[in-house]
């Protein structure tokens, strides 16, 4: 029944959709098999090249200003930037799923204290906060998944949040309620399942939003310097003045990448909404 379902929800992804999911899955199989598809190691110094050296034969997109070939590094780069983006998504998700399930179905004093916090980290500019706090904290990898996992889940919050209060008010839920079922027992087995596919659907939409927050943090000079990510390779490029040597084979991969990697996370999360909410389906 479950592989019936998954089928079933992928017939129904439009185009668009499907685009994205063959450009996300691309970018996670160059994730996973960079140490195979790459030519050299990034992290090994002891075989380099003609520093900020054009593409070639043996180096594809040239070096960069001590030598290292930019493929490789844009190939290790996606490991960095995709894992950063999934685990601040993970900590974002849990974060907002438990506001959003706790304020919608209990109400009262604890939807409003938890819906003006909410309110606070929607209303405070998030890029702002996210430099700021990594910049107190430092960087490091850890440090940066933390802040900006943390830092992200007000729109999860509401968004659950409404679904929540629709959903205490059906009959299922009345029923078990009238059965003697405790609270939790009614947001574990009855709400909580009625809400992950929307949290799926959120959840893919979050990890581009991660990835472009931490693409920011490492260009302006935040990141972790011990990890290759796209957007530390730009901050690479910047600060080694490629743009006045003209070196656009070391500014234009990662930034193609990154675009890459937000539109094909962004179309799956908009095709998922789609199949999962009917009334923003499109009339054949």
């Amino acid at each position: 029944m479950m592989i019936e379902s998954v089928f079933s929800t992928i017939k129904q992804i439009n185009k668009m959709g499907m685009l994205g999911m063959v450009m996300l899955l691309a970018l996670i199989g160059i994730a996973v098999f960079a140490p195979f598809l790459a030519p050299y190691d990034p992290y090994d110094l002891t075989d380099l090249g003609e520093i900020m050296q054009g593409p070639d034969a043996r180096h594809w997109l040239g070096t960069d200003e001590i030598g290292r070939d930019l493929f490789s590094l844009n190939l290790y780069g996606a490991r960095i930037s995709l894992l950063i983006g999934f685990s601040c998504a993970l900590i974002s998700i849990f974060i907002g799923t438990l506001v959003g399930l706790v304020s919608g179905y209990f109400g009262g004093w604890a939807d409003d204290v938890l819906m003006r916090i909410t309110d606070l980290f929607i209303v405070i500019p998030r890029l702002p906060l996210v430099l700021i706090t990594v910049a107190v904290l430092g960087p490091s990898l850890f440090n940066t998944i933390l802040v900006i996992g943390v830092l992200i889940w007000a729109g999860t919050a509401r968004i659950i949040r409404i679904q929540t209060m629709g959903l205490k008010k059906r009959q299922f839920v009345d029923r078990a309620r009238s059965l003697g079922a405790s609270h939790f027992h009614i947001v574990k087995r009855h709400i909580l399942p009625n809400v992950m596919p929307l949290v799926f659907a959120n959840t893919v939409l979050v990890v581009a939003t991660s990835i472009y927050l931490e693409s920011t943090v490492s260009f302006l000079g935040l990141g972790d310097p011990t990890h290759i990510s796209w957007g530390m390779i730009l901050h690479y490029a910047f600060v080694s003045l490629a743009m006045t040597f003209e070196a656009y084979w070391y500014l234009i991969p990662p930034g193609v990448m990154i675009i890459l990697a937000v539109l094909s996370f962004t179309m799956c999360g908009y095709a998922f909404d789609e199949v999962l909410n009917p009334r923003l389906r499109r009339r054949q």
